[in-house]
């Protein structure tokens, strides 16, 4: 993953040598006078938490030492941020060693000249070295596309999760301190960064229950993503809790009154709807400012649950509840654990507000989710209740195992992570919690990979149901399965939403259908190739899925057409390389073009190339177009006689052919007039390469723009480069594919429809 800071050696004394243990050690024996470290560790033991105070000091000293002379792009000392990510994984609750591997998070990265592994383990322990290596893993990515890099990042994060809850710990107290410093930045890696943390870690943070950072990064995210939309509900929110400053106070005081009656221990605390919460409802759901009734909510914290349902009646007596308001989250509670009932009541003055109540047990989890859980060397929590909490995580996971397709791959993480939930239930009563959408066949192989396999129907509510029906809330579902059932059908891949039903279904027809697989795949690969304009060999297309199959990992052409089969990998992840490969194996077959004497038209002396060039007064030589220029039909070309290589064009006006005419060394008799052949068929005209250097100002959606046109007019583009000129101005260097100087001309009269291009010329490399 990116990394937002920037180095620099100041001093020039930063040192390439390894840090030894006895230095440290010597180091924290001195302790000499550091303000930072001091602060650091006395905000640590202001917890109260029995810290091995000696490793933290360190793994301290350790951090500044390798850190010393980088520094982050606001100018501060890099190590500032270590202690920061550290100081927050403390107030998260955990452990020793997961401080000491966010002080280490970025040594190995950022200094991997001077530390490793191995080294983290020698001096801070194998636990220790393992959260550091899973973070550092994070970043070190190799991918085919660069475009899929986004996506094996967040791959490579839910594995590591799954070995280690702590590593998302630290990598999200890492985001949460990048995006307070956030405005050291540029504009464009501001917005890049809010976005990636508005789709990936706010989720990941909400998934595993931890609100507090969750609202934080939200908030921080939309702040640099809609400014404007930012300042305009905060605004709201300042003004309407400026009339109404007394409310929550005289709401507190009422409630706490009635509670004391009754002898209960509780504490109240209240709060205003944050930012982003407001934000989503207003612009998602288009409500107005006036339509949020819990922008106001009190939260009353007592002992048991037991308390929770007296409390809420004894809200009801005090307040006029809203219908179809409440909900219980302690009997049924969210996948990432949160319990709390909730109901929305309307106050004396007619202003609504939410009451949420929950033990303090159900605090904790509310505001730190499985964090709260982790008790290291406690005994409290054992590892099966953890791995049961995050078998979301497993199923992910297992969903990466059954498809090597990356949008398929962000799909099944989008609906399982960031969708909200369903919960319906079984016919004995348990609870299945469910993304919203997803049809009875999910509910089925959420039960049990064989529910699933062996399904014929189902019933909701005790009603017959079709098997692409959604259940909503609190709906009954039965699944009815019969022994002979021949397992599931094809056409559930279209019908199913969740990634665990999906990857079931693929294993099924992965273990139980391989023939059958292959023979779809190959079906598959075959309608690919009939649409190609030429033909090939049987020879050649094994020859190009083998090569495909090498650059997606598969090990073989049957293995490639069984994933295909079976949909773990869709076609339009293979048709492209397919296609390149194809080409790449034809130009490798083709005899090099060389013309012979018998082949020339001797009375005249004139050689035309498959190119539609015309040579004057050279017989017997290829023809090649020069990669500095690219001309294309209708520019004016000269010839040149290279050695061995055949006869290379030119524009007339190419910087070389200038360069080179001017060289009185140079030998004329090299040169060789030569013009394209007007008499070729136009209709078979092959393309050429064109290139386009564009200047425009800089935005978002510039790139998009121009790309939109090019797929309109069926123009493929062949290579970009970006160069940036000014703070608001860049130049797009484009490589395209090209009929002729008409051809391009309309490109360019086309693409000077966008407003932010200022001007387009032909490129010479």
């Amino acid at each position: 993953m990116e990394k937002y800071t920037q180095k620099k050696d100041i001093s020039g004394e930063c040192r390439l040598t390894p840090i030894t243990e006895e230095e440290i050690n010597a180091a924290v024996a001195a302790n000499e006078e550091d303000p930072l470290r001091d602060e650091f560790i006395a905000s640590l033991k202001s917890t109260g938490k029995n810290y091995d105070y000696d490793k933290i000091h360190r793994a301290y000293e350790y951090a500044k030492r390798l850190h010393a002379g980088q520094y982050r792009q606001s100018g501060e000392p890099y190590i500032i941020h270590p202690v920061a990510v550290a100081q927050i994984v403390s107030s998260l609750g955990l452990d020793t060693d997961s401080i000491v591997a966010a002080l280490l998070h970025d040594t190995v990265e950022d200094c991997g000249e001077r530390t490793n592994i191995v080294q983290i383990s020698s001096m801070f322990g194998q636990s220790v070295a393992e959260l550091v290596d899973g973070l550092t893993k994070m970043v070190h990515i190799q991918v085919e596309d660069k475009e899929n890099i986004h996506i094996e990042n967040i791959r490579k994060m839910l594995l590591a999760m799954s070995k280690d809850i702590r590593v998302i710990f630290i990598k999200l107290c890492d985001r949460l301190h990048n995006m307070r410093t956030l405005g050291a930045l540029e504009e464009s890696k501001r917005r890049a960064t809010a976005l990636e943390t508005m789709y990936v870690y706010a989720p990941l943070a909400h998934r595993l229950g931890i609100q507090r950072i969750k609202q934080e990064l939200e908030n921080l995210a939309l702040s640099y993503l809609d400014p404007i939309g930012y300042r305009e509900i905060n605004e709201h929110i300042e003004k309407k809790y400026g009339q109404n400053k007394d409310f929550i106070q005289n709401i507190q005081q009422d409630i706490s009154e009635k509670l004391r009656q009754y002898d209960l221990s509780f504490t109240l605390e209240g709060r205003v709807k944050t930012v982003f919460s407001i934000y989503n409802k207003m612009y998602n759901q288009k409500k107005s400012f006036d339509e949020i009734y819990d922008f106001y909510a009190i939260r009353i914290i007592v002992e048991t649950e037991l308390e929770c349902y007296t409390v809420l009646g004894i809200i009801h007596e005090l307040y006029k509840s809203i219908p179809g308001r409440f909900k219980d989250y302690i009997s049924t509670p969210k996948p990432n654990m949160y319990q709390s009932l909730h109901t929305t009541v309307i106050g004396r003055d007619g202003i609504p507000f939410e009451v949420q109540i929950r033990t303090r047990a159900m605090h904790q989890v509310a505001e730190y989710g499985i964090a709260a859980h982790w008790k290291y060397k406690s005994g409290e929590q054992s590892k099966e209740e953890i791995d049961q909490k995050l078998s979301w995580i497993s199923k992910l996971i297992e969903t990466e195992d059954a498809t090597r397709d990356p949008d398929e791959f962000m799909n099944a993480l989008k609906i399982d992570v960031y969708h909200d939930e369903t919960f319906v239930f079984t016919p004995k009563g348990d609870v299945i919690a469910l993304p919203q959408g997803a049809t009875v066949i999910d509910f089925a192989y959420a039960i049990h990979s064989e529910v699933g396999n062996r399904m014929i129907g189902a019933k909701i509510n005790g009603m017959i149901a079709p098997i692409d029906s959604v259940p909503q809330n609190g709906e009954i579902v039965e699944i009815l399965t019969s022994p002979s059932a021949k397992g599931p059908s094809r056409d559930w891949l279209k019908i199913v939403t969740t990634s665990e039903a999906r990857g079931k279904i693929r294993q099924w027809f992965k273990r139980e259908r391989r023939a059958e697989n292959i023979l779809v795949g190959r079906a598959e690969i075959k309608r690919e190739l009939d649409k190609l304009p030429y033909e090939f060999t049987e020879a050649q297309k094994n020859e190009a899925l083998l090569a495909v199959a090498r650059r997606l990992g598969i090990q073989s052409v049957d293995d490639l057409l069984n994933t295909i089969g079976y949909g773990g990998l869709s076609m339009s992840k293979v048709t492209g390389k397919l296609k390149e490969e194809l080409e790449r194996i034809a130009k490798a077959e083709q005899p090099q073009e060389i013309l012979t004497a018998d082949r020339v038209q001797t009375s005249q002396r004139k050689v035309r190339s498959s190119g539609g060039i015309v040579v004057d007064g050279e017989t017997g030589c290829a023809v090649k177009f020069a990669k500095c220029c690219n001309p294309l039909p209708g520019d004016p070309v000269i010839g040149y006689i290279t050695k061995g290589y055949g006869i290379s064009i030119h524009k007339r006006d190419c910087p070389n052919v200038v360069t080179a005419m001017s060289d009185p060394a140079a030998d004329p008799s090299r040169w060789v007039t030569a013009h394209w052949d007007i008499s070729a068929d136009t209709s078979e005209r092959e393309l050429y390469e064109a290139l386009l250097q564009i200047y425009a100002i800089n935005s978002i959606t510039l790139i998009a723009d121009i790309t939109a046109i090019l797929a309109d007019m069926k123009v493929s583009i062949l290579a970009i480069n970006t160069k940036k000129q000014t703070k608001d101005e860049i130049i797009i260097m484009l490589k395209i594919a090209c009929k002729d100087m008409n051809h391009y001309k309309s490109i360019v009269s086309r693409l000077n429809n966008i407003s932010d291009i200022t001007k387009i010329t032909r490129g010479f490399i």
